[in-house]
């Protein structure tokens, strides 16, 4: 029988952004650190099988609990952990297919504007910032390879570091925090099952003794 995961983790999405929109820490601490995990057991259960998809999720795990944490050195270890997403979501979307040029040519005038509007006011981040949101972009146009869902997906994710950096560089607006993590956690979920339709039946995961049971209809 398949769990309800996404249900799960639709609630737990909610949770986090409540707790986001209350400034509530300890509603956050409880809520943040499942949302990959959940968007994990539903691939596991769906492919039975450890892909880079799979193992950008567990850093993605790691990386928001650093990021939870105050400090210029908690972002940057949480900014370590989302590379490793970002370079292993890239490897699983390149092994399935070649990304548009069109994408990639974007993706990438977007990573140089938005550099270098940022520069100037990230400080000792800038080269931390330059290369992730590089890893970043590469991976937002790799999923433009996999399928509309997964395209989606990889634009929210920048979206919404994009705005991660916006607050970096010294500059914030209402419900900066809300609209990065609502994109944030639409990113995984697009991304997660984007990816699980878009490689169906390959590797597809072996029927349950109970359902190998049941009569075909």
């Amino acid at each position: 029988m398949r769990r309800p995961w996404l249900a799960l983790f639709g609630v737990v999405a909610l949770v986090e952004l409540v707790g986001v929109a209350l400034d509530s820490t300890p509603t956050q601490w409880l809520a943040k650190p499942l949302l990959a995990p959940l968007l994990l057991a539903y691939l596991w259960e769906r492919r039975r099988r450890v892909d880079p998809v799979a193992v950008g999720l567990v850093a993605a795990t790691a990386g928001d609990v650093a990021l939870l944490v105050p400090g210029q050195a908690a972002f940057l270890a949480g900014m370590g952990c989302f590379l490793v997403t970002q370079v292993a979501f890239l490897t699983a979307f390149l092994r399935h297919r070649r990304p548009p040029v069109a994408a990639l040519v974007g993706y990438l005038v977007t990573w140089a504007g938005a550099n270098a509007l940022l520069w100037g006011s990230l400080g000792a981040l800038r080269l931390p910032v330059l290369g992730y949101s590089l890893a970043l972009s590469l991976m937002a146009a790799a999923a433009a390879g996999v399928s509309r869902r997964t395209a989606a997906g990889g634009a929210l994710f920048l979206v919404s570091d994009l705005l991660i950096g916006v607050g970096a560089a010294g500059s914030d607006f209402p419900g900066r925090d809300l609209l990065v993590m609502a994109t944030y956690a639409a990113a995984l979920l697009l991304i997660t099952t984007g990816w699980v339709a878009a490689t169906a039946g390959r590797h597809a995961r072996p029927p349950s003794p109970a359902e190998a049971a049941q009569p075909v209809s």
